[in-house]
């Protein structure tokens, strides 16, 4: 499986969040992940990229994917 050009946003304690990354954990999918509560910019990169401040949002070569069942429903066709 190609995951080079995923990237991963994400919150700690965030319920949907969780969901994708135990979906990933769970198909040992691994890709980067942004934490955007860090405070090293990752949060106004998703700004920049998706327009808004949600997620979990991935990144599919630059385009946002937001939605947790969406972005599974993505990662599933991908394992």
């Amino acid at each position: 499986m190609d995951t080079s050009n995923l990237e991963l946003y994400v919150k700690p304690g965030c319920p949907y969040c969780t969901k994708v990354l135990r979906f990933m954990n769970e198909r040992k999918i691994v890709i980067p992940l942004h934490d955007i509560t860090d405070g090293s910019g990752n949060r106004d990169d998703l700004l920049r990229i998706g327009g808004k401040i949600q997620v979990p949002c991935l990144i599919i070569n630059g385009a946002a994917l937001y939605e947790s069942s969406d972005i599974v429903a993505y990662l599933a066709k991908l394992s």
